[in-house]
């Protein structure tokens, strides 16, 4: 893990310890702290990180009101995030750039900038513009802070405990997610509007950063420039800094982290986040277009990985620690990854999948990634300081810089790939508003034909039209509702008459025309239908007489299926002419992208099981042993050399 120091003579510090006025900027520390004090400055790493990653993973959370709220198509919601990404890789790369400023004052003055803006100015956008610069603003600052966190966790981490440390550090966006998730899934019922959302968390991460602001600190360049195996190395580490030529160390930094063995597992670990960067971003609008999960429902959902995923990172680099190796819990993570990520992919095509079947497979998902994630943290930062210890924050800054890039080319490779969710997105909520409520009158469009209902509307005389629509509505012959309409357009009052008559007594009156009895009772019911005297009663039988007979007939076998479909149709010329239009625009559509959906979110997930299966290869060049052995013989070596020079420094 390291090489044999060479023995530099002990000197006192050239700067006084900061104060808590003075700690306001000067954060850095002249002698390496002590366990309780280095402990402290970690649990405030992760906390700040934990604050950042909940206000930039609240917008997915609330991503369908915001969709809602600005009528934003899904493509523009996607390009909100892309946009972020990309700005966030360039302030990943300025930061290697900037460390000499402090890393602690990045991270406790960036993440006071970011609470106020999710505070005080995200709810206050009225205009989708508005909203993207706010969020490419809070990307930016997040970009540094994913630089600066992950070095000063390295500065205060020996090598030997570095996988516990970095586990803890990843529990940042893992417990960022599940505080979004956590949150929204009680109060997203209660509090629809995502401008409160924001609110709270600008609210929450206020209070976590000021306390960043006050107590977070840096180790001085001489201390952190220097490979620390174990704490047995701190008196060496401090007695050598005096002599350590720093500027020589910072040279050509950019140059040496230009090599396979750190742009290359950079770019793996990227790609392997894909499902990681998927979920966090669209898990509500997956669950919802496909499995019908509200948004309350798949938060709840995504608390189950990221539980299981803080579980394993926190108890992953414990273990590696203990054993001293990363490589073999990285191979072993990626392949647990990568079958729950396969099992995952398969229930996308099976819309009656339950609840808890998800809430499995997406544990055992993350408790793969987690171990993977925090043992590769903890072999690139050693991988790093193999080449040079003082670049830490310049090989973080590449890390970061090509993950920020990679998240940008997957949300577009997204939008490419499914594009079935915008238009379930954009269309699906109102569309499903207009299905619940006019349920009955969208059954007869479907049954009657676009064509024909367009027809009707455009002429709702056009008798062609009407017949068609009829025909399809009774199921019956175009000429025996051909004949049907015809005979109630000509005889309007004498078929009224005939329906007030009881159709046994009609039948009879039919059959023998000179049947008194009948006819004093058709007399009598016509009567009483209308409010008319007996003599007017008989004289519209009288006239009713004229009808013909065998069209009557046919009449009266199709006259209750022609009147029931009748109402159906006026039913439908009473929906609202918007919704009809809507319907019409978009209803076929969506109607496609339902089918769809599920075979390119399918198409997707492989993708992204492809990444992961891509990144085993690029463990085999990262620093560090396969064998617990050979790990605790060179850890046992080091301690020996360590020791042999601090004898010599005490001659």
């Amino acid at each position: 893990m390291s090489t044999t120091p060479t023995a530099i003579p002990p000197a006192t510090p050239d700067f006084p310890p900061p104060t808590l006025l003075t700690g306001l900027w000067q954060r850095k520390l002249p002698h390496y702290p002590e366990t309780p004090a280095r402990s402290w400055y970690l649990f405030l790493v992760v906390t700040v990180s934990v604050g950042l990653y909940y206000q930039l993973f609240v917008s997915g959370a609330v991503g369908n009101q915001i969709i809602a709220y600005f009528q934003l198509s899904f493509r523009y919601f996607v390009g909100i995030f892309i946009i972020g990404a990309a700005f966030g890789a360039v302030a990943s790369v300025i930061t290697g750039l900037l460390d000499r400023w402090g890393r602690a004052n990045i991270v406790a003055y960036g993440t006071v900038v970011t609470s106020l803006l999710t505070w005080l100015a995200q709810p206050q956008c009225t205009s989708k513009e508005a909203f993207l610069v706010v969020y490419c603003a809070i990307s930016i600052v997040e970009g540094a802070v994913l630089v600066a966190t992950p070095a000063l966790v390295r500065d205060f981490s020996p090598q030997l405990d570095r996988a516990s440390a970095m586990g803890f550090w990843t529990l940042g966006p893992v417990l960022g997610a599940l505080v979004t998730t956590e949150i929204s899934t009680h109060t997203l019922d209660a509090h629809p509007d995502w401008q409160f959302h924001y609110r709270l968390a600008g609210i929450i991460c206020t209070v976590i950063s000021l306390i960043g602001l006050i107590g977070l600190r840096e180790l001085s360049p001489r201390l952190r420039d220097q490979i620390m195996v174990s704490l047995r190395d701190r008196a060496l580490i401090e007695a050598r800094a005096r002599g350590l030529d720093v500027d020589a160390l910072e040279r050509n930094q950019w140059k040496q982290m230009m090599h396979l063995d750190i742009v290359g597992s950079a770019l793996a670990i990227s790609i392997f986040l894909a499902f990681f960067y998927t979920i966090v971003s669209f898990l509500p609008v997956y669950m919802a277009t496909n499995f019908g999960f509200t948004a309350a429902q798949a938060n709840s959902l995504g608390n189950w990985y990221w539980i299981a995923s803080a579980i394993s990172l926190v108890l992953t680099g414990i273990v590696s620690d203990a054993l001293k190796v990363r490589k073999p819990f990285m191979v072993f993570g990626a392949l647990i990854s990568i079958i729950g990520g396969y099992v995952f992919l398969s229930y996308t095509d099976k819309p009656g999948t339950d609840y808890y079947t998800f809430a499995v497979v997406m544990s055992f998902t993350a408790v793969g990634s987690g171990i993977a994630y925090s043992t590769w943290m903890a072999s690139f930062t050693e991988t790093v300081e193999k080449r040079n210890p003082a670049a830490t924050a310049v090989g973080l800054a590449v890390w970061g810089g090509v993950l920020r890039t990679v998240v940008t080319f997957v949300l577009l490779g997204l939008l490419f790939v499914v594009t079935a969710a915008g238009t379930l997105v954009n269309y699906g909520p109102r569309l499903q508003t207009i299905q619940t409520k006019y349920h009955d009158q969208i059954t007869t469009i479907q049954t009657v034909g676009a064509d024909t209902m367009a027809a009707l509307g455009k002429n709702p005389n056009d008798e062609a039209a009407q017949v068609a629509a009829l025909v399809k509505l009774t199921g019956d012959s175009a000429a025996n509702v051909k004949t049907t309409v015809e005979l109630n357009a000509k005889y309007p009052t004498e078929l009224a008459t005939l329906q007030a008559i009881d159709p046994q007594v009609l039948v009879k009156l039919l059959t023998n025309p000179n049947d008194q009895a009948s006819a004093a009772t058709a007399v009598g019911q016509v009567a009483q239908k209308f409010g008319i005297p007996p003599d007017q009663a008989a004289a519209r039988i009288q006239a009713a007489s004229k009808v013909p007979v065998d069209q009557l007939a046919v009449a009266s076998q199709v006259g209750p299926a022609l009147t029931t479909a009748s109402a159906q149709l006026k039913a439908v010329s009473a929906m609202p002419p918007s919704d009809l239009a809507y319907l019409s625009a978009h209803g076929a559509a969506v109607q496609q992208a339902q089918a769809d959906s599920a075979k390119q979110w399918k198409r997707w997930w492989w993708i992204c099981l492809i990444a992961q299966v891509c990144f085993i290869p690029f463990v085999f060049g990262m620093a560090g042993h396969w064998s617990p052995k050979k790990a605790a013989e060179e850890a046992a070596e080091h301690d020996d050399a360590v020791q042999r020079e601090l004898e010599a420094l005490s001659r």
